[in-house]
């Protein structure tokens, strides 16, 4: 082994294993080592499989042998989120409402990942169904940042982004809902992607008609993310709008030619000065690469924002008010504040968010003309302090900018479109920042395409392994 385990990639770990560099079973004792060291520190994990994850190293180990053909993600460590169902183990949606629920069943997504060889290591924490940028809960507590454990790890998959950030896993899966993948991947350090709705079949709903849901994986190499992405995607029934024929992606880097539309705050973000530096310089690098930057004015509101928060709150509410008369008094009071907000809103009012989406959609539409991709800032600040709340940022200020946290969830509320969260540089006080890449819908080739300019440009993996010495170092 070249590399301790916890700087190997996917890719190095599946190659290693199937040419014998690597044996899998001291692979997954190393990876569940670190699992467990991570966990005292930072609360990334409400399970770590210890038993089942050595007998699938073992299940890898003796398939090999025999001559079996490898499988596209033989033998590598990921973790799912406890949002996702797995067969046979606890699913508590972070909640104590289904603090004993045990899965009958498990995703497409799921089913894609074991078959491809994937072995699943341990389950990521998420604050109560999903619902915030900040991961905490009342059945697992809080997950902390590992750059400066007094700050969030972001939300809701936020066990996830310190999982690949820390070298427990190379690849983990997270769902994003308003920004659920990209929020943690911003904070943590690491990718986080947002594919295009349905590329990923979403089929661990109540409806099959949900535009704003999605998984997707979060990872330290581009490489690593796009291998989760084969292995996962293409149609299937269980999702009625799963795309039939995804666009393929490649492994381009080439940006020359390529046509970048920039928005540094959205027209509706105030966006904290450090932000927006390394954002511009991502944005040079680039420039210098070839690619065609042009600023445009984009034209969202904060209403807009609104828009996706009321869709969400009726989101929730339809998810658990079944749940209310028996669990409330177990649940996070935040959590029930947009229940009960979901709870009150009338059907005409519902139905209207999809006129201010669509307002939306035209003024996205306008500001794309003759471009390829839109790019922006993931986050409008940097990792706040753990003991934060939501509510703490919504105040607009005189200019008509909202001095929120996340500059994520306006691309559910135009799902089709893809956008990928890529590390883009540290604050001066040693905390990550990140662009925010979205394609034209449908299009996941292009953003990814970029972020693999970055990764050669400004690479994020030397932040990582200083961050991992540090950590335990300390």
């Amino acid at each position: 082994m070249t590399k301790a385990f916890p700087f190997l990639s996917a890719v190095e770990i599946k190659n290693g294993i199937v040419n014998a560099s690597l044996d899998p079973v001291s692979l997954i004792t190393e990876c569940l080592k670190r699992c467990e060291q991570v966990q005292a520190k930072l609360n990334p994990f409400t399970a770590i499989y210890h038993d089942d994850a050595l007998a699938q190293a073992e299940a890898v180990k003796t398939r090999l042998n025999t001559g079996a053909k490898p499988r596209l993600m033989e033998g590598i460590p990921v973790a799912i989120k406890e949002f996702t169902p797995i067969k046979g183990k606890r699913t508590t949606r972070g909640s104590a409402a289904l603090e004993h629920h045990i899965a009958d069943n498990q995703p497409i997504l799921v089913q894609r990942l074991i078959a491809a060889g994937a072995i699943i290591v341990a389950r990521t924490t998420t604050p109560e169904f999903a619902h915030s940028s900040f991961t905490r809960s009342p059945l697992f507590g809080h997950t902390l940042n590992p750059f400066d454990p007094e700050r969030s790890s972001g939300g809701s998959s936020g066990g996830a982004g310190v999982a690949v950030a820390t070298g427990c896993v190379p690849i983990a899966e997270g769902t994003d809902m308003g920004g659920s993948v990209r929020i943690p991947a911003a904070f943590c350090g690491v990718l986080g992607l947002k594919p295009s709705h349905g590329r990923i079949p979403m089929d661990i709903l109540s409806t099959v008609f949900d535009t704003i849901s999605h998984f997707g994986p979060l990872a330290r190499s581009m490489d690593d993310l796009t291998l989760f992405m084969q292995a996962v995607e293409g149609p299937d029934d269980a999702d009625i709008l799963s795309q039939m024929t995804p666009l393929p992606l490649d492994d381009k880097a080439d940006v020359k030619g390529l046509r970048i539309a920039a928005s540094v705050d959205l027209g509706c973000f105030h966006v904290d000065p450090e932000i927006a530096r390394n954002f511009h310089a991502s944005l040079d690098a680039l420039a210098e690469a070839g690619a065609i930057i042009t600023p445009v004015e984009i034209g969202f509101t904060p209403a807009m924002v609104d828009a996706w928060y009321d869709y969400w709150c009726v989101y929730l509410a339809a998810a658990v008010e079944d749940l209310l008369d028996e669990h409330r008094e177990k649940m996070d009071p935040d959590f029930l504040e947009l229940v009960d907000r979901g709870l009150t809103m009338s059907a005409i009012t519902f139905r209207r968010l999809d006129e201010i989406r669509t307002q939306q959609w035209h003024h996205f539409l306008q500001a794309m003309t003759e471009q390829d991709v839109l790019a922006c800032p993931t986050m409008a600040l940097p990792p706040p302090p753990i003991t934060d709340k939501e509510a703490n940022y919504t105040n607009v200020d005189a200019d008509g900018k909202l001095h929120g946290l996340d500059m994520t969830c306006l691309f559910n509320s135009i799902g089709q479109c893809p956008a990928l969260s890529v590390p883009n540089g540290m604050t001066a006080t040693g905390l990550p920042t990140a662009i925010q890449l979205v394609g034209r819908r449908f299009d996941d080739a292009t953003p990814l395409r970029i972020a693999r300019a970055l990764e050669q440009l400004c690479p994020w993996l030397p932040s990582l392994e200083k961050l991992n010495t540090t950590l335990f170092d300390a």
